[in-house]
């Protein structure tokens, strides 16, 4: 397949009179355009990206939309996710993972990290996720929580043996899959106790892959982990020994200087969700104390409830704004570092050869339309991409060369069909109503 768009943006910039070749779900060449081929896939009037990469989301959560906005944390928790989650089945979880797939694909995200945990003591849920990514077209990190926290809804559950054998098992399971990754989950300082976190690492130190971990999110963890543990959340990972350069923290809000230093000397990464953490009214994230000191950060959406929009793009423009307010400075981290956190290094800190248009890199491009007034005028176009684009000029989306999204329309699943469903299952729904 060779794409055809009036710009593309390589690592040297926009570049015009280029052709993309795709062979075998990966970029083959960026060449100068020569002649056109009869199989040329013209993108006139198009530019194309990197997509994009989520670095943090729970899919189910879609189907929970609106019922926790205007929330607290706790509130959001213990009235919304905790009963609405109970409701669920595996066909529903499917459902709901299809519908934040579709979503995040027409918002020009190519990479999703579901960070799953609806269990059921088993991976038939989490083999359903799968099954959804494939069908509608995603990249899928499958981030397989490990959960041993006895307030938690039951179906979170596991035991730390059971957990590692089902998570390497899952592994197993798709370590040949080209659009499937799994990795290990541990959820968090307060979600897992010191066994489960630990055996988390170790099943990626085995595998050789990442481990996810939620950390720092609001005030009371820190509390509570210091009240049980005897230290703050980062220094306990590190006493833990999984501190390291296969850890990827979610959130990451409130770190101390000290906390800040141990992320960046142990070479640990950060999947920051600035929306989410608004949304919720946790805090803004130290994001430049933590780049300056080493931190390799992705950009995440959370959870479609608690967020309620799924667009990394969206992410770029909110960390860039949070910073800037809260230094009160308007410089204070530019567009070509927002929008590389969103793309690059996100991919990076995932193990993933995407986030840049060049060659051997995986085939994962989203195509823009030049002519969406929110792209006028063309002052400086990346700068436009991340500040002032509208969802409405993602035009078409490639997934390891397989076309997902055309003229803004999804290719692998019936969009309306799907809302529908959607809308049957979800039908009633309240916060009234959750007990019932």
């Amino acid at each position: 397949m060779r794409l055809v768009p009036d710009l593309v943006l390589t690592e040297a910039g926009w570049q015009s009179g280029r052709v993309v070749v795709v062979e075998g779900g990966r970029v083959a060449a960026v060449e100068h355009v020569h002649r056109h081929w009869p199989s040329d896939v013209m993108l006139a009037g198009k530019a194309l990206l990197p997509g994009t990469v989520n670095a943090h989301c729970h899919t189910f959560q879609s189907l929970l939309r609106g019922l926790g906005d205007d929330l607290d944390f706790m509130g959001w928790r213990d009235r919304v996710l905790y009963p609405f989650s109970e409701r669920l089945d595996r066909a529903a979880i499917a459902l709901g993972a299809a519908f934040a797939f579709a979503e995040m694909l027409l918002h020009g995200v190519t990479t999703c990290v579901d960070f799953f945990y609806l269990q059921d003591e088993g991976n038939e849920n989490a083999e359903a996720v799968v099954e959804a990514a494939r069908r509608v077209g995603i990249r899928l990190v499958l981030a397989r929580s490990m959960y041993d926290w006895e307030g938690a809804p039951r179906r979170y559950r596991e035991t730390v043996a059971d957990a590692t054998r089902r998570t390497r098992e899952l592994i197993t399971a798709h370590r040949k899959d080209a659009t499937t990754l799994v990795h290990p989950a541990p959820h968090s300082p307060h979600g897992a106790s010191p066994a489960m976190i630990r055996a988390g690492w170790e099943v990626a130190e085995a595998e050789q892959v990442p481990f996810h971990i939620h950390v720092a999110e609001a005030p009371y963890e820190g509390e509570r982990t210091t009240r049980e543990q005897g230290a703050t959340p980062i220094h306990y990972l590190d006493r833990l020994g999984v501190l390291g350069p296969r850890m990827i923290g979610v959130h990451g809000v409130w770190l101390d200087d000290d906390e800040i230093a141990l992320m960046g000397a142990r070479g640990a990464a950060l999947a920051h969700c600035p929306s989410s953490n608004m949304f919720l009214g946790d805090g803004i994230s130290p994001i430049l104390e933590l780049l300056q000191g080493g931190v390799r950060i992705g950009l995440g959406t959370d959870g479609g409830c608690t967020n309620s929009r799924l667009s990394v793009f969206e992410e770029m423009r909110m960390a860039s704004l949070l910073q800037r307010v809260r230094r009160l400075d308007g410089s204070a981290l530019d567009a070509a570092r927002t929008f590389a956190m969103g793309t690059r290094v996100g991919a990076s800190i995932l193990g993933l050869d995407a986030g840049v248009i060049e060659h051997g890199k995986l085939a994962d491009l989203v195509a823009v339309d030049l002519a969406d007034a929110s792209l006028h005028p063309r002052a400086d176009l990346l700068k436009s991409v991340v500040y002032a684009m509208s969802p409405r000029a993602v035009s078409d989306v490639w997934v390891h060369g397989r076309q997902v999204v055309a003229s803004g329309r999804l290719t692998t699943v019936d969009q309306r069909e799907l809302l529908a469903r959607v809308g049957e299952l979800t039908k009633g729904w309240s916060i009234s109503t959750a007990a019932r």
